[in-house]
């Protein structure tokens, strides 16, 4: 289907790293130790953002960012919403990146509203439920690539932005034949002066 890597697995480190983001580390990595099940809410702004989009919209630009980009930093899946988690200060800067290149919620009056659907950014001030290190297969909350080191290279917004763009542009299709079932117009050139 794609080059995304599949790592359904939290390490150890990146476990840590994800307990970073947290008040208490330490009682969070006792608590998966504990419980490797368990997703667990963490705040935003310090280690990371996240990036929360539509599940096929976001795949689509995860594939963008594997298959023609730099890759991606760690993502999950959580209730129908993929959440790729960025470099802090994205959740501020890439909802005005989409509106100045005009992709944004406003759009522009030729159309291209809804192309780049809502992207929730959670920020400074903000926190997210992630899934679990060990999560249990088929869950509805998994990594799609997980985090294994402790300091995981994070797409800061103009990355986010480029895979934004690139997934809406290859979810237009356009066609200069009308679509099937549609009657089309016959013409007869034979009675032609």
């Amino acid at each position: 289907m794609s080059s995304t890597p599949h790592a359904s697995h939290v390490t150890s480190a990146g476990a840590a790293w994800l307990a970073s983001a947290g008040s208490y580390p330490r009682s969070t990595l006792a608590l998966w130790e504990e419980r490797p099940e368990a997703p667990v809410v963490l705040p935003c702004g310090s280690a990371f953002d996240v990036v929360s989009a539509p599940a096929m919209f976001g795949r689509r630009m995860l594939d963008r960012m594997w298959d023609e980009g730099p890759g991606s930093g760690p993502v999950a899946e959580f209730r129908g919403r993929m959440l790729l988690f960025s470099a802090p200060g994205t959740a501020q800067r890439l909802p005005s990146l989409l509106e100045w290149e005009e992709w944004g919620t406003r759009g522009r009056p030729d159309g291209r509203a809804g192309a780049v659907p809502p992207l929730l950014c959670h920020g400074t001030g903000d926190a997210v439920t992630v899934p679990a290190p060990a999560g249990p297969a088929g869950s509805a909350a998994r990594w799609l690539v997980a985090p294994d080191t402790r300091r995981p290279w994070l797409p800061g917004p103009e990355i986010l932005l480029w895979a934004a763009v690139r997934a809406a542009r290859a979810a237009v299709r356009i066609s200069i034949f009308p679509p099937a079932g549609t009657p089309a117009n016959v013409y007869d050139v034979s009675r032609r002066r």
